[in-house]
């Protein structure tokens, strides 16, 4: 029987383009679970360099590391810094009943 090999995935490498990241974050928050957008932030701030994501928005990259992490809960004070830092915006629209 053939052994299958598997190596670790790593979405921030594969955040090249503003067009990669907007998707990214896009299926993300349509998504809406907040640790999955959290975790997404932080994949493209990773991308993105985390230091400097960190330096722009005025906070610690260890404490940026965490609040970003799968398991992170940031407060939304800091997901709008690291969006303003990563050069975008939040856009409300209004979402149809089911």
């Amino acid at each position: 029987m053939a052994t299958t090999r598997t190596r670790p995935w790593d979405a921030a490498d594969h955040l090249e383009s503003d067009e990669d990241i907007v998707a990214y974050l896009e299926g993300a928050f349509e998504d809406g679970d907040p640790a999955l957008i959290a975790a997404a932030l932080g994949d493209v701030a990773r991308a993105r360099g985390m230091t400097q994501v960190a330096a722009d928005a005025g906070l610690g990259r260890e404490s940026l590391y965490k609040a970003l992490s799968p398991t992170g809960n940031p407060e939304l004070a800091t997901v709008l810094k690291v969006m303003q830092a990563l050069g975008l915006g939040l856009r409300v629209s209004a979402v149809k009943a089911s």
